[in-house]
Order: structure tokens, then C-alpha cells, then sequence
């Protein structure tokens, strides 16, 4: 892990603490638990993308692209939306068949098949419609910054195999997961850090639902 990656989740974790916890179960058996008795989630998220320094640049810390954050909803199986408000608006919508793709600036809806959805949204790996254990290895990464992290590798026919991702881990605490860390073949990093998170809340059906506005540019891509 990078540093400024456990600056910010450190920073995160003190202002969040978790009490009365005497045993601490693992990270692997708090995340198996989140996937079968968690069936709705909505909360708030902030996600950076970081790449690799150059040369010329220190070498003791990514340089950060880009840094969005919003909220997002979810309720099993396979529905979610992950509503990014700053800096600009857009919004993944997916209904358990297919994923819209709704950016306001371009005033464009884009519409994949569900199977996609992985790829598009890395939340999907926590909230979409993914068995973990049967789709990927699970390993303990040892505790950091007070999360106890668990790294996921997509077995071989899973039907995960081209995800563009070649690391992915998802730190736990308190039974929720707090972050999600995923890194390319490229040297190109995500961070995506999970706040205010309710647990099994009564949510709408009409949240996983979304017409473009008149004039809007359809685009379907399957």
C-alpha cells in the first residue's frame, strides 16, 4: 500500500472509531458475513484515482488524478446506483439487467449489458450480484490503518477473468466494509473510501429506475 492511500484512511478510520468490539473476527469472515446478511446499503463514498509517479516526479507517493465523490444505494440482487455529485455529475444505474450510464455534462445515456458491470463500477464487486467465494480467492492482507484487508483474485473460470483490475482488496472494520483499493497493468490506482453507511434500510424501488430527459443521446452497447 502507498502511503498517502493509508494517510487518508487512517485520518478516516479516527473520525469513524468502532466500540465494543472484545474479539475481532477476521477480514475474510466480516466480509463473508457484510455479502450474506447485508441486502440493502446506502451511504456516501469518495473515490481517487492515483498513477504511478514519474521519473521526475518523488517517488514515495502516487500523483492523484482525479477525486469524485457522491453517494450510493444498493439492494440485492444486482441492483445499485453509485451517484457521483462532485465534480461533475453522473450517475450507474443497475437493475439486475442491464447498467445505464447517465452523464449530465454530455446530456447521454449509455446502456451495457448487466454483465458489465464489474468493470464499470468496482462497487459492483460489494454490492452487485457476485457470489465472492465462487468468482474469487479470498486472502487475508493483514491489518493496516486499523481495516483488516482481504485480497480478492478472480479464479480462473469465473467468468471475472477480464476485469481490468490486477489487484483488488477490500478493507473491513466493525463488520462494514470501509474501503475498496483496486490497481490496473498499468500502474493506475482506485481508492475508494465508503462513509456514513446504513445497513439494511427500506429503499425505494423507483431509485433503480431512470428515464433520460427528452432530447438526451441513447447509446446502447452490448
Amino acid at each position: 500500500m502507498v502511503r498517502v492511500f493509508y494517510s487518508i484512511l487512517l485520518a478516516f478510520v479516527l473520525l469513524n472509531p468502532v466500540h465494543g468490539q472484545p474479539t475481532t473476527p477476521s477480514g475474510i469472515e466480516q466480509l463473508k458475513q457484510f455479502v450474506k446478511t447485508v441486502r440493502s446499503a446506502q451511504g456516501e463514498f469518495v473515490q481517487q484515482q492515483m498513477r504511478s509517479p514519474k521519473a521526475n516526479e518523488p517517488q514515495d507517493k502516487p500523483k492523484m488524478i482525479r477525486q469524485t465523490s457522491g453517494q450510493f444505494v444498493f439492494q440485492r440482487p444486482g441492483r445499485f446506483v453509485w451517484d457521483t455529485q462532485k465534480p461533475y455529475e453522473q450517475k450507474l444505474i443497475m437493475d439486475s439487467k442491464q447498467l445505464l450510464m447517465w452523464d449530465k455534462d454530455l446530456n447521454q445515456l449509455t446502456i451495457r449489458s448487466a454483465n458489465q458491470a464489474l468493470a464499470a463500477s468496482p462497487a459492483a464487486i460489494l454490492f452487485g450480484d457476485v457470489v465472492l467465494d465462487q468468482q474469487f480467492d479470498l486472502e487475508e492482507a493483514g491489518t493496516k490503518t486499523n481495516l483488516q484487508w482481504v485480497n480478492l483474485k478472480p479464479k480462473a473460470k469465473s467468468g471475472q477473468g477480464d476485469l481490468p483490475y490486477t489487484q483488488i482488496a477490500i478493507g473491513m472494520s466493525s463488520g462494514l466494509p470501509r474501503a475498496l483499493e483496486l490497481t490496473d497493468g498499468f500502474g493506475s490506482m482506485v481508492l475508494v473510501i465508503f462513509n456514513s453507511m446504513q445497513i439494511n434500510p427500506n429503499v425505494d424501488p423507483s431509485r433503480f429506475q431512470f428515464k433520460a430527459p427528452q432530447g438526451a443521446e441513447v447509446v446502447r452497447l452490448n
